[in-house]
């Protein structure tokens, strides 16, 4: 059974090694990605100085609305906890575009680009630079060996437990050791060995929850044991249930402040005062805000958008958790509309998947965890490559007694 194992973890191991070295590598730098692009960039993420209070929110969006071309819209703006980051105001196209500005002195500090180098790191962990529209149709040959060489990694990864267990039985002190003992080929094979078995469970946890990304029916079949049912993404909407009454609730405050807007009309006779809108598209959100933070003060970020709101729970966790509102952008009342404890499960769960493949589950602590398990993760192909090699050649080797 053990020879069955072996050729098992050396015969799949060896033609996609590579590509798994490649992945883990480029995962691993992508873990402290935001942290070192503000470092970077600090000019653009941050503010020049924290004033004592900021610009209101609604002038801030018509500064940057101005500069905007008509095909482009203003969707957010996300405010953090942090008083000297600056506002990031999310636009309508392109796809995840968004730029900052300082709150404090309304200048538009610049937009939102990866660096080149995260973003060569990103292709490469999910298409292996593959220049094939990754949201398109058709085979992604990128993804799809990505998809394999992880389901691959994570079979070695069981059967190289199973290689391991009868010896380390003996002597557990000497299978968890690394050390020069024996010479560089005595380092190599105990980092891999050894290093394998410390960064087991990291790597076993970042394969798994990768692979919901490469496969639908593997989707569906960890949704499954994880006893909820795939649906598609829907940001925390409620139920048909809560929707109907929802639109109830909507449609009686659409027709009280259309009233109350025909008779403010009716009052000052024009819809324009000082040659501004009186009811700008941004007018409440200030309001809202200001509403949200009063009962949410430690919440890492809140963001604002077309008449909803969110209010994100927590950095560590499930760090896409966050309780939904909804507000009328006329009187700017706020109405519950999706709390994080009654999203559906299939949105908890793929925060909860998307925390855990990045480490982010506990914060820096876990992340350099994270970094360090992916490094180890990445090393191991290429370990094993060097023993399969040394084996090779010690076979190749001439018995002494055939030696003249």
């Amino acid at each position: 059974m053990i020879k069955f194992f072996r050729k098992i973890h050396l015969w799949l191991s060896v033609p996609f090694g590579i590509i798994i070295t490649l992945v883990c590598f480029s995962g691993a730098m992508l873990i402290f990605e935001p942290e070192i692009t503000r470092s970077v960039k600090s000019d653009v993420y941050y503010v020049a100085a924290v004033k004592e209070s900021p610009i209101p929110m609604g002038e801030l969006m018509e500064t940057v609305k101005a500069t905007l071309p008509d095909s482009v819209s203003i969707t957010g703006v996300t405010v953090f906890n942090d008083k000297s980051r600056a506002y990031q105001v999310t636009l309508s196209k392109p796809r995840r575009a968004s730029l900052f500005i300082d709150q404090y002195s309304g200048e538009i500090t610049g937009r939102y680009e990866r660096l080149g180098f995260f973003s060569t790191m990103f292709k490469l962990h999910r298409w292996l630079l593959d220049s094939a529209n990754p949201h398109g149709d058709g085979v992604k040959i990128g993804k799809t060996l990505v998809g394999i060489s992880t389901l691959v990694f994570v079979i070695a990864l069981i059967s190289g437990v199973v290689i391991w267990w009868p010896r380390a039985r003996k002597n557990l002190g000497r299978s968890l050791s690394i050390s020069f003992s024996n010479g560089w080929k005595g380092f190599w094979k105990g980092l891999h060995v050894a290093g394998g078995m410390y960064a087991l469970i990291l790597v076993l946890a970042m394969a798994l929850t990768g692979l919901t990304w490469s496969f639908n029916w593997y989707r569906s079949a960890f949704y499954a044991v994880c006893g909820v049912e795939h649906t598609p993404r829907n940001f925390g909407q409620p139920s048909v249930s809560e929707n109907n009454q929802d639109k109830g609730n909507r449609g009686r405050n659409r027709h009280n402040s259309e009233k109350h807007h025909d008779g403010e009309k009716r009052h000052h006779g024009q819809d324009r005062h000082d040659g501004r809108r009186r009811h700008s598209e941004f007018g409440r959100w200030q309001q809202v805000y200001d509403n949200l933070i009063a009962q949410n003060p430690d919440a890492p970020q809140i963001t604002i958008g077309s008449e909803k709101a969110s209010v994100t729970i927590s950095t560590t966790g499930n760090g896409r958790a966050a309780d939904r509102y909804e507000f009328n952008r006329r009187s700017g009342e706020i109405t519950p509309l999706t709390k994080y404890a009654d999203t559906n499960e299939a949105d908890k769960l793929r925060g909860w998947i998307y925390s855990i493949h990045t480490g982010s589950i506990g914060g820096i602590f876990t992340r350099i965890l994270w970094l360090l398990g992916a490094l180890f993760g990445a090393s191991l192909p290429l370990t094993g490559y060097y023993i399969w090699i040394k084996h090779l050649m010690k076979k190749k080797e001439p018995h002494p007694e055939h030696r003249h």
